[in-house]
């Protein structure tokens, strides 16, 4: 059972660590102080041990460095009651490819003015279709996650939360992100197919799903109320395609009506 004073360990990448939410209270993992595991241990009372990393794979939940930081897994221990797992968009350069496409449409005309082969380099780095392999090696991971976890701390609840959506029914191509009308479903074929295997893990290990997905279609880039941030080019603008502080706060208010 979960009770004030339990012990929280939060693992996963940049839609759980908040890049771009103020404060940022570990600049090298690019980790905000409001992020969805903060919301959750406030309001819950929990003893939080905040792992996240920006830019991390499963790997790096189960085995590898990432900088100067060990495998996310070794911050559970035997007391942890509650953990959270928010990764594998990062196997599949989910949010990578969305940001690198846009940039390719955005600098297109002052790359063909700098040359041919400049902009073929940007588009060389652009890869929309995946293998349906890939997504299966993600719910796989995912799985091999849970079953880590629940090695380190038997009596631990384990949800698996998923990423909010980006791209939904109100986001228009070119309008509301710089990709065309034959771009744009690719991305939303990614997201369904990250989203499809966080399901896949969830089922095959019996941990909770915490389907942000769904519950964010009506909050994407282009609705009245976003849930994460749009691509702006340029410096000072942010973090292109990452939660919002309202995006965490809704991901963090799933949790907390799970867990209660």
């Amino acid at each position: 059972m979960i009770t004030a004073g339990s012990r929280y360990v939060s693992l996963g990448s940049s839609f759980a660590a908040g890049p771009g939410i103020k404060p940022i209270v570990d600049k090298a993992a690019s980790r905000s102080g409001r992020n969805y595991p903060q919301l959750v241990a406030e309001a819950l009372g929990l003893e939080l041990t905040d792992v996240t990393y920006s830019g991390a794979t499963t790997a790096h939940l189960l085995r590898d460095r990432q900088d100067d930081a060990p495998p996310q897994i070794d911050a559970v221990g035997p007391d942890t009651a509650l953990v959270t797992i928010t990764a594998g968009g990062n196997d599949l350069e989910y949010i990578g490819t969305f940001i690198r496409g846009s940039m390719m449409n955005t600098l297109a005309k002052p790359a063909t003015l700098l040359g041919r082969r400049v902009a073929n380099r940007i588009r060389a780095r652009v890869s929309y279709l995946k293998d349906p392999a890939e997504y299966d090696a993600v719910a796989a991971s995912l799985a091999e996650v849970v079953n880590a976890v629940r090695e380190r701390a038997p009596r631990s609840r384990v949800l698996l939360v998923d990423y909010l959506t980006v791209v939904g029914p109100s986001t228009r191509a070119r309008l509301d992100v710089p990709l065309n009308e034959e771009q744009l479903p690719s991305i939303v074929m990614m997201a369904d197919g990250l989203a499809k295997a966080f399901a896949t893990a969830a089922e095959t290990t019996g941990a909770d799903l915490i389907a942000a997905s769904a519950a964010s279609q009506s909050h994407a880039v282009g609705s009245a109320e976003p849930w994460t941030t749009g691509f702006r080019f340029g410096p000072g603008r942010g973090v292109p395609y990452h939660p919002t502080a309202a995006g965490m706060t809704a991901v963090a208010d799933l949790i907390v009506a799970k867990v209660r």
